[in-house]
């Protein structure tokens, strides 16, 4: 299934630029091109993206301040 860009950026509570601009910085996954003025991310894409960026959210947080007692 695909995911067009208005419900990407309603999804992260973005605007569509936002997500442009994710992509040209290689944060967030490229999307597939269905024509010439098309293009639509897989959701299989996004939920690899979305597992990656929990991880990091998750690795980033040990040993910080609020981890301590």
């Amino acid at each position: 299934m695909y995911i067009g860009i208005r419900q990407l950026a309603k999804r992260y509570d973005v605007s569509p630029v936002m997500i442009w601009r994710w992509v040209s910085y290689d944060f967030f996954p490229k999307p597939h091109k269905l024509g010439p003025a098309t293009a639509r991310w897989h959701e299989d894409d996004i939920k690899e993206f979305e597992a990656r960026s929990a991880t990091r959210s998750r690795v980033a947080g040990k040993g910080g301040e609020s981890d301590r007692q």
